[in-house]
C-alpha cells in the first residue's frame, strides 16, 4: 500500500509527499531527513492522507495534487488548516 499524504507546517505551508511508510516519513521530515523543504520548514502535522494500490498510482496523485494552488487543497481536500 502506497499513500500521497500532507503536511502542514509550522509556518502554516503545505507539504505534499508519497511514501509506503507513512509514520516512518513523517518521523523522517521531523529529524530533518524526510525532505528538501521540510528541513527548512518543520512539520507540525499530517492533515491529509489517500491510499493508493501502486507506487505509480501514488507518484502520479502526488503530482496531481502539487499542482494546486493551496486554496484548491484545502476546498477539494477539505482540510482543516490552521494559519
Amino acid at each position: 500500500m502506497w499513500y500521497v499524504y500532507i503536511l502542514q507546517c509550522v509556518d502554516g505551508s503545505l507539504y505534499t509527499g508519497y511514501s509506503n511508510d507513512l509514520r516512518q516519513r513523517f518521523e523522517d521530515h521531523k529529524n530533518g531527513t524526510g525532505g528538501h523543504y521540510t528541513r527548512s520548514h518543520k512539520p507540525s502535522k499530517l492533515i491529509y492522507k489517500e491510499k493508493l494500490a501502486t507506487k505509480g498510482q501514488a507518484l502520479k496523485r502526488e503530482y496531481e495534487i502539487k499542482k494546486w494552488s493551496r486554496e484548491k487543497k484545502i476546498k477539494i481536500l477539505k482540510l482543516n488548516v490552521a494559519i
